[in-house]
């Protein structure tokens, strides 16, 4: 298994300023909840604390035009190791890069966005486009 991630690097962010790939993105989150939050959300659990995020971060996914296209639990591993490896799925779309971008520079988000880091224990961001 990988080391945990929970932010990107700057190498990553990077790549996503510098590209000239125009129109919408998805964002595939896979998410791992902490059995214990961090602080801020100390006393509750990892997926307590992501509550407290979603709610939070859908007025900036709003005003950034994205939507949430999926959310789901994941219950069974069919192919692969048989402890599973993720909590959630959420794919989230955005309008573009840019959209994605201003809303996580927003200072505001990035309040809010404490949640996310403290109910994590690990996670992947994969951005997507569409095939048709």
């Amino acid at each position: 298994m990988s080391e945990p991630t929970i932010e990107p690097t700057g190498e990553q962010i990077k790549a996503l300023l510098d590209s000239s790939q125009e129109g919408p993105i998805t964002m595939v989150n896979l998410l791992r909840f902490r059995d214990q939050a961090l602080a801020p959300d100390e006393g509750m659990s990892g997926a307590e604390a992501y509550g407290i995020y979603s709610q939070g971060v859908a007025p900036f996914l709003d005003e950034a035009g994205g939507k949430v296209l999926s959310a789901v639990a994941c219950s069974q591993s069919v192919i692969g190791p048989a402890e599973p490896e993720w909590h959630m799925v959420i794919m989230v779309e955005y309008p573009s890069r840019e959209a994605f971008l201003q809303m996580v520079g927003n200072a505001d988000y990035q309040e809010v966005a404490r949640h996310r880091s403290a109910a994590l224990g690990d996670s992947r961001l994969i951005l997507s486009n569409r095939l048709a």
